[in-house]
């Protein structure tokens, strides 16, 4: 496999769990905050606002406040 496939397999993949996020988030996105704000007491609900299409914003405040990457936020919320 050429680097130029590989990276294209890695883009592809990342929008792909981007996407899955995204459903889950709208799905279910009440009781993910409640579980959010267990673990992180420094979250608030301004943090946890989500708006649609604004997906990296909300991503962002709570990177900020846990600390992790932005593929570690998506990961750790779909386990929730």
């Amino acid at each position: 496999m050429a680097a130029g496939e590989a990276i294209s397999d890695l883009f592809t993949f990342k929008k792909n769990v981007m996407e899955t996020w995204k459903l889950k988030a709208k799905g279910n996105w009440n009781e993910i905050k409640g579980k959010i704000k267990k673990q992180y007491a420094t979250i608030t609900d301004d943090d946890l606002l989500y708006q649609e299409g604004k997906d990296d914003e909300l991503l962002g405040r709570i990177q900020k406040k846990t600390g992790k990457t932005k593929d570690q936020v998506i990961k750790w919320i779909d386990q929730l």
